[in-house]
């Protein structure tokens, strides 16, 4: 799979335009899906740094963004706190109900926000969401519901590739050469 080059006439470059959130599961996008325990039980964290700084880069350049977990996460909170502020939902609540919460906190449309998923846990929000994506290796079910597919993993450098192209397409990546083409 080439990288991809957002073009402004297409669906997907139209949909850039007007983005101004991200959100994201923590589990299968944020991290590579692998739960891993210690010998008390104790969740151990470990994020991909690419995504952190992603992460970052788009607060600075005045992106929302809103992790959304279906399951107790909150051992992610103080790596993801450290990156900004990020909208955390870390309890396994409802997922719609957290999206429509962050949304309604910044003010935002449905057709502002992006999500990445990689599993039916998502679905609903991705039908929702101007820009649709998924990882490179997330569920076939949603391949064929989204308008662009990552060519990275979940836990390796998606959210890097999405906010990029966001960023890059908006004129605010200040970086050069993206991730995507090395």
């Amino acid at each position: 799979m080439q990288p991809h080059q957002a073009d402004p006439s297409s669906q997907v470059g139209a949909a850039l335009d007007g983005i101004k959130a991200l959100v994201f599961p923590v589990d299968g996008v944020l991290t590579n899906g692998t739960i891993t325990m210690d010998s008390e039980g104790r969740e151990l964290s470990g994020l991909y740094m690419r995504d952190v700084v992603a992460i970052r880069e788009a607060l600075r350049n005045g992106m929302h963004v809103a992790v959304i977990s279906g399951r107790d996460a909150e051992v992610y909170r103080p790596l993801l706190e450290s990156a900004g502020p990020v909208d955390l939902f870390l309890d396994g609540g409802d997922r719609i109900e957290a999206y429509d919460a962050f949304k309604s906190r910044h003010g935002l449309q449905d057709e502002e926000c992006a999500c990445i998923a990689d599993d039916i846990d998502d679905l609903e929000i991705l039908r929702k969401v101007g820009l649709p994506v998924t990882t490179i290796n997330g569920v076939e079910y949603l391949r064929n519901r989204v308008a662009y597919i990552s060519v990275y993993e979940g836990g390796r450098g998606c959210i890097r590739e999405v906010v990029e192209m966001i960023l890059e397409h908006q004129g605010k990546w200040a970086y050069g050469e993206k991730m995507a083409q090395r």
